[in-house]
């Protein structure tokens, strides 16, 4: 999967334009990615996503960078082995398109705020 562009609100995924939130992997995209609350992720938003073949998570927190990660968040992802990379959403992106090649990791993009 490759990041084509992103923009407040929109992101391009191998050519298809979604307007919701996303998590990306390297064969698939879900879009809508929903969370608990929308500007604090937490355990329960990830946790049915985080399987043993990935080994890095990149979270972007939106395009002014309003959501944030909580701490138990923090821990689960160390925990799971997970290496974590959180920056605003257009820097996720380009951390993203950086390492796509490599299956091992996953997205979770946060398009607004």
């Amino acid at each position: 999967m490759r990041i084509n562009s992103y923009s407040f609100g929109a992101i391009e995924i191998d050519g298809k334009h979604y307007t919701k939130d996303v998590i990306i992997f390297p064969d698939r995209v879900i879009s809508p990615w929903w969370r608990k609350e929308g500007h604090l992720l937490q355990i329960e938003d990830l946790k049915d996503y985080i399987t043993d073949e990935y080994s890095k998570i990149i979270i972007g927190t939106g395009y002014y960078g309003t959501m944030r990660v909580s701490e138990d968040t923090l821990m689960f992802l160390k925990e799971k082995g997970l290496e974590t990379v959180i920056d605003k959403s257009s820097e996720a992106v380009k951390h993203y398109n950086n390492l796509s090649d490599t299956s091992s990791v996953i997205a979770a993009i946060h398009l607004t705020c």
